[in-house]
């Protein structure tokens, strides 16, 4: 199986450059802000958890409910690959039904990051919205390619054309100062070997 890592790369970039929209409220609390740029009411906690699958569990734990799930062709192991920088697995698994391709992110064993690319024969993207906003209110980004709804623990995003995506948002802001502080240092070196001539 060919593993489209570029594909989390894409995931990752999104998700780095939607700044999420706050407004100080009088008591200094943040306010998530709607699309329309309202503060909106206090919305119900977003998930972790979309069928058995949830945010932190365990590369064990995640296969098993994978091979229980009927949603999903999950071949076992050779659907697994690991990912040396920073301890990462990636499994990617074809869909059945109204999923057409799954994949999942893990960090030091533990599930950081969920994306479900969507078979658009059987269900489309403004049933997926209309269902999300229902459920969660109005996202805090919205734009032609994204909406997004956050908060402290979990970002949700659906994107076009049509995937769903699930990140615990503690563990990815780690590591993208990780990789930012990685590039800064990268610059610092090409800029020592510049400066050398």
């Amino acid at each position: 199986m060919m593993y489209r890592l570029p594909y989390l790369l894409l995931l990752a970039a999104a998700l780095a450059a939607a700044p999420v929209l706050m407004a100080q409220s009088p008591a200094g609390e943040g306010t998530p802000q709607g699309a329309g740029g309202q503060a909106s009411e206090a919305r119900p906690e977003l998930p972790r958890v979309y069928r058995e699958l949830s945010l932190g569990m365990s590369l064990e734990d995640l296969k098993a409910a994978l091979k229980a799930d009927e949603l999903f062709n999950f071949r076992g192991d050779r659907d697994v690959s690991f990912l040396p920088l920073g301890e990462q697995n990636v499994v990617e698994t074809a869909g059945f039904s109204f999923i057409k391709r799954a994949l999942f992110q893990l960090k030091e064993g533990r599930l950081f990051a969920m994306a479900f690319t969507m078979n658009r024969d059987l269900v489309d993207h403004y049933s997926i919205f209309t269902v999300f906003v229902e459920k969660y209110g109005e996202p805090d980004l919205l734009d032609p390619r994204q909406a997004v709804w956050e908060s402290e623990a979990t970002r949700i995003v659906l994107e076009r054309p049509l995937t769903v995506s699930y990140m615990d948002m503690p563990v990815f802001k780690a590591l993208l100062d990780t990789a930012q502080t990685r590039e800064s240092q990268e610059l610092r070196l090409r800029e020592d070997f510049l400066n050398g001539f």
